[in-house]
């Protein structure tokens, strides 16, 4: 059996960089998008085992991205990254199925650290 792939969807280059990094530490296979659209085609074209979002895109917002990515798979975790955790962002998302949200205070290890537990509780893991 081949690594968990990863679709991490964010706009910010340097933060989408370095989760990657780290996920990949972690030992996932991460795959990258900057939109929604190209998350979509990523979507379709790879056929990863979870998904991580963040809420707060130009064009389409995280929320626009998931009802896409659920009338394609309802079943994928998904994970969302707010840099907003207010209820405002979870407004809605209670129908859309996502496996956690996670605040995005920073790239280091407050995010890192809710990442890796929400990872292992969406692909069912034991905790490392």
């Amino acid at each position: 059996m081949g690594k968990t792939k990863v679709l991490l969807i964010d706009d910010e280059y340097d933060f989408q960089e370095l989760m990657s990094i780290r996920m990949g530490g972690w030992g996932y296979d991460v795959i990258k998008a900057s939109d929604g659209k190209e998350a979509i085609d990523l979507l379709l074209k790879e056929n990863p085992d979870i998904i991580i979002l963040d809420y707060i895109m130009p064009d389409m917002d995280g929320l626009e991205v998931l009802k896409k990515i659920r009338e394609l798979n309802k079943n994928i975790p998904v994970i969302m990254f707010t840099a907003h955790p207010d209820t405002k962002s979870f407004e809605g998302s209670d129908t859309l199925g996502i496996a956690a949200f996670i605040p995005k205070l920073s790239a280091y290890e407050d995010a890192q650290s809710s990442l890796k537990t929400a990872l292992n509780l969406a692909l069912k893991k034991p905790a490392c």
